[in-house]
């Protein structure tokens, strides 16, 4: 657990829910975000912020007495319940509120009102679900086994088309998207005890340099230091 007491729980249709909280008597600190096709909604007590989808390294500050509640939307989910196309809010921390209007501000207090704020956000939130765009699930695994171009093809769309819509569903160009999801997965084998050399080669990359060239481009610091 990092020292601003982050943790994570399971939310059905959705990748998790979260929560973090830093004690009034302890430092501000700022936490290291780095790109995972993801989008977050997060509550606070000043209201409700969308996170993401982020291409490069995002510091989070947290002061004391800070607590937040969120939901995670996996990569391609968010678009249908926010109403705005994913490309609109990449690399961006905005309120709620301006793509929702009043009924982000009801929301908000509805959360804060309530025993739990993340057990409500999360009900909430999931109300709200609507099917992604059918093209997702295929574009997710596709690119993780193989080309742009393979994708495209059997999909039975032309690679435009392709980066169109992945920019709508994922905020990213279907290039940059593989980029990350190879840079997760590396994350995780990595994480999970893997040898740096093998989890570079099992997510796909031509070596542990290549991989350690695209986590310094991708988190702005070396892979031991990110893990």
């Amino acid at each position: 657990m990092s020292p601003t007491g982050y943790r994570e729980y399971p939310a059905p249709g959705l990748a998790c829910s979260w929560a973090a909280a830093l004690p009034r008597d302890a430092e501000p600190f700022v936490q290291r975000v780095v790109p995972d096709g993801c989008v977050d909604l997060m509550w606070s007590p000043s209201g409700i912020t969308v996170a993401g989808p982020d291409t490069g390294p995002m510091p989070s500050v947290m002061r004391p007495g800070d607590a937040v509640a969120a939901v995670r939307f996996g990569p391609g989910t968010a678009p249908p319940v926010l109403g705005v196309p994913a490309d609109a809010i990449r690399d961006g921390r905005v309120p709620l509120r301006d793509l929702w209007g009043g009924e982000a501000d009801r929301l908000a207090e509805a959360v804060a009102a309530a025993p739990d704020p993340r057990a409500a956000l999360v009900a909430a939130v999931r109300e709200r679900l609507r099917p992604a765009d059918p093209l997702v699930p295929a574009v997710v695994s596709g690119l993780v086994a193989g080309s742009v171009r393979d994708v495209a093809d059997g999909l039975g769309i032309s690679e435009r088309q392709l980066r169109r819509r992945s920019l709508a569903a994922f905020g990213y160009g279907p290039k940059t998207l593989q980029r990350v999801l190879r840079f997760q997965r590396a994350l995780r084998l990595a994480r999970a005890g893997e040898p740096l050399a093998g989890a570079a080669f099992a997510a796909g990359y031509a070596d542990q340099a290549h991989f350690a060239h695209e986590v310094r481009d991708l988190a702005g610091e070396p892979v031991r230091n990110l893990l």
